[in-house]
């Protein structure tokens, strides 16, 4: 029941960053709801298929879908009538990734994938909705951005769940920990600007290269 939650959760607070992303490329309707949509639906897609789920999530579970669409309207209706706040993209990304890359884990465990896949299931659920919607909005994946802490927070809070689980804490608790861990360092990072260190290095002319954005 608390998982079946978190992903609507999860759903809707994706399906919002995608809303306000498309609003500000200047989007229809038809393109607000598509990148609504594959924000929300994409990384669980991918992950589906990579695990050999089928059908998909959201093809079980049409719930899903409304979700997606009570958001989008939802979303809509309050940037209508109001400005959102200059960090709400930011911050309803920060909660969809900690929500989808908790919960994209707990389905690869369910899967009965070893701790290394569930790791890496629950990171690209986590990110590769956020990589898509920024692709199909034209802006370099927050992903690929220098320093920024996503997918290095997502990594870490999927780490921190399977190893909380190995030592037999209860998965709602370990579940809720890392979401938190991931939650903290994605707003910390848009609040405080954490960063981690970016590596220079020497090309072959002696000038430095830019940071490895990959982090």
């Amino acid at each position: 029941m608390i998982r079946s939650v978190l992903e609507i959760a999860g759903i809707m607070v994706f399906a919002a960053s995608g809303v306000l992303s498309a609003g500000r490329k200047g989007m229809d309707l038809v393109g607000v709801a598509v990148i609504a949509v594959v924000t929300a639906l994409g990384g669980g897609t991918l992950r589906d298929l990579l695990l050999e789920r089928h059908p998909v999530s959201w093809i079980a579970n049409t719930s899903y879908l409304w979700a997606c669409l009570a958001a989008s309207v939802l979303t809509l209706l309050y940037v209508r009538y109001r400005e959102p706040p200059a960090r709400a993209l930011a911050v309803a990304d920060a909660l969809g990734l900690a929500l989808f890359t908790i919960g994209g884990a707990q389905i690869a465990q369910q899967t009965g994938a070893n701790g290394l896949i569930m790791v890496l299931m629950g990171v690209l659920t986590g990110t590769a909705g956020g990589v898509l919607r920024d692709v199909l909005s034209a802006e370099v994946p927050l992903i690929f951005r220098s320093g920024h802490l996503y997918a290095s927070a997502a990594l870490a809070g999927a780490v921190l769940y399977q190893v909380l689980d190995q030592l037999a804490v209860p998965r709602d608790l370990s579940g809720l920990l890392g979401m938190a861990l991931i939650a903290g360092l994605r707003l910390g990072a848009i609040i405080f600007d954490w960063r981690l260190p970016t590596p220079r290095v020497q090309d072959t002319h002696g000038s430095q290269k830019g940071p490895d954005p990959r982090v």
